[in-house]
């Protein structure tokens, strides 16, 4: 495989981008957030993946290992090509996908074009776990709080309901007000129950 390409930048497009390399011009499918990172000099250095099918064989490039790395977890689920994982590389940075798929974010998932509910939900499914632990992306990191996440959980459980019946709706609540007291987690929690 094609590991990277160290080249003469020729061409550069917001799809697209053509290096120059010994004498041979390779056109690399780039998503929005290569393009944005590609300085305009002349020598350039992009990581590469190949993919291969039976009527074609696609370059692209990435301007960092991390981002090949989400496209190939993201190309590893079950409808997601490598059309539409460039289109959500392209729609949020690498570390949006990391924070949303870790955090279990259907709706942002969902809000990039071509990926459904059930997509969205594979998604997170199949790459929860390896984004968590190929980025060390550790539950505190999260951005939703989880000190006061934690507690209310803890309550909840205490209160006779199970952590895997009230941790997304938990998450929600949090999710849609960030600046929401443990209290009201609670009581917002119950009333959905």
């Amino acid at each position: 495989m094609i590991t990277h390409i160290r080249g003469k930048l020729v061409e550069k497009n917001p799809t697209y981008t053509i290096i120059e390399c010994n004498g041979i011009g390779y056109f690399l499918h780039i998503s929005l957030n290569t393009y944005s990172k590609i300085p305009d000099i002349e020598a350039v250095k992009l990581f590469t993946y190949l993919s291969i099918k039976e009527d074609s064989h696609t370059l692209f490039g990435f301007f960092d290992r991390i981002e090949r790395e989400i496209f190939k977890l993201l190309i590893s689920v079950s409808g997601v090509g490598t059309s539409i994982a460039r289109t959500m590389l392209s729609s949020m940075t690498p570390e949006q996908i990391q924070q949303a798929i870790a955090s279990e974010d259907v709706a942002t998932i969902q809000s990039v074009k071509g990926i459904g509910a059930k997509t969205a939900q594979r998604v997170i499914i199949d790459l929860r776990d390896k984004i968590l632990k190929t980025y060390q992306l550790a539950e505190d990191s999260i951005p939703s709080n989880n000190t006061i996440r934690e507690e209310a959980l803890s309550a909840l459980e205490v209160l006779g309901f199970s952590r895997k019946q009230v941790d997304r709706l938990v998450q929600k609540i949090i999710q849609e007000t960030p600046d929401i007291t443990l209290e009201n987690i609670i009581k917002q929690a119950l009333k959905n129950l």
